[in-house]
């Protein structure tokens, strides 16, 4: 027949357990003591933290205690931080709490010999070094758990922030957000959109939110159905970075917004960037990625004022405000199928003069109307500004 299974209790008699727990008070003092003389960052804490870290030795004494009275009890370190507040936790991290692990076997060994009868003191020590690996486990255990838990949080509270500023809420509640997440709001800001052909799922967003982070100084990154949005800062190297993620994104256009000077104002480069993805299959030979202000003229199409403020100002407002004839000569160039010999005899002047005359609208607005892409952005935006001129209304 099998003996039965002999555990440290059984071979414990009454008395080496009840030395061991009258010894609970004088390891836990002594614990303390450690703590103190062994861990500075133990005598910098708050007086409250360092007072709840004495109820958890205490706890630790206590769950040994009864462990060793029954091992199948196994130790777990939720119920030895169950007396204190959540926040201990987060104000201790995984490393310190092993120290305190450790610590506490030293103590419980270098008083084995007062609190266990002569001849148990090997017992009592190897006893101790079990619980303590058990406890190490469960502790890291806990600690993976909390992670889990505040970086499910932080994707939480990542996508509403990402979502308020697509949204141009720029309010203490999106800015007290930012800053929880870690956003140091120290230099200029763009936002990159794109689509994805299936919906991230969490290992892969994580995967894109290390890659971006790895690249650029601060990142959000939002997740909308099959759309991602990229909102990134930091310094110079903010357009280098975001054409380095353009293969993170699927097949599709994929739009970077223009840079702004603050997280504050990411919702400008949000909306000119959302504007220019819902526009972009109007200009199927757009680079990949394009500028959301290279989308202008489609922009416009769908509706976009702000693209349409911009044109006017930016090409239409300089020209009109030019000496020179330099909108007459624009318009007679495109209005006779950008011929510069057909614009020179309606002007009545040498192509070359329409040539100097052209060159001169490269200069003001940047945009080259012997370009057939860039001609066209400044057609649209001559008709828009002769709109505005002659006041016709808008449709609604």
């Amino acid at each position: 027949m099998t003996p039965p299974l002999v555990t440290p209790a059984a071979l414990a008699d009454d008395e080496n357990l009840r030395r061991v727990r009258e010894g609970s008070g004088m390891l836990t003092k002594a614990a303390l003591a450690q703590l103190d003389a062994e861990l500075s960052w133990y005598r910098d804490l708050q007086a409250d933290d360092r007072s709840w870290i004495g109820v958890v030795v205490s706890s630790a004494v206590s769950a040994f205690i009864e462990w060793y009275t029954d091992p199948s009890n196994a130790p777990g370190v939720g119920e030895i931080f169950s007396a204190a507040p959540p926040e201990l936790t987060q104000a201790i991290s995984l490393q310190q709490t092993l120290q305190l692990v450790r610590l506490a076997v030293e103590v419980v060994e270098a008083h084995s010999d007062r609190l266990a009868v002569p001849g148990q003191e090997r017992d009592l020590r190897e006893a101790v070094l079990r619980y303590s690996r058990e406890v190490a486990f469960s502790a890291a255990e806990v600690y993976a758990r909390a992670a889990e838990m505040r970086g499910a949080w932080d994707a939480r509270l990542e996508a509403l922030t990402v979502d308020a500023l697509m949204r141009g809420e720029n309010d203490d509640a999106v800015r007290s957000r930012v800053a929880a997440l870690g956003w140091s709001g120290a230099a200029n800001v763009l936002v990159m959109v794109g689509t994805t052909t299936t919906r991230l799922d969490e290992v892969r967003a994580a995967e894109l939110r290390r890659a971006t982070r790895r690249l650029v100084d601060d990142a959000l990154v939002g997740i909308q159905s099959d759309r991602v949005v990229l909102v990134l800062g930091g310094g110079d190297n903010l357009l280098e970075a975001a054409r380095s993620l353009v293969a993170r994104f699927g097949p599709g256009p994929v739009v970077i917004g223009p840079v702004v000077g603050s997280i504050s104002e990411a919702g400008r480069s949000a909306a000119a960037a959302l504007a220019a993805l819902a526009a972009a299959p109007a200009w199927p030979q757009a680079p990949r990625p394009v500028h959301a202000d290279d989308l202008l003229p489609e922009r416009v199409l769908v509706g976009d004022r702000l693209a349409r403020r911009t044109l006017v100002e930016t090409a239409y407002a300089p020209l009109s405000a030019s000496t020179g004839s330099v909108l007459e000569t624009l318009s007679a160039y495109l209005g006779t199928g950008r011929s510069l010999e057909a614009a020179a005899r309606s002007l009545y002047v040498h192509p070359n003069t329409v040539r100097y005359r052209l060159r001169k609208v490269a200069e003001l607005t940047g945009w080259d109307p012997l370009d057939a892409r860039e001609s066209f952005v400044l057609q649209v935006a001559l008709a828009l500004g002769e709109l505005e001129r002659h006041e016709i209304p808008r449709l609604p």
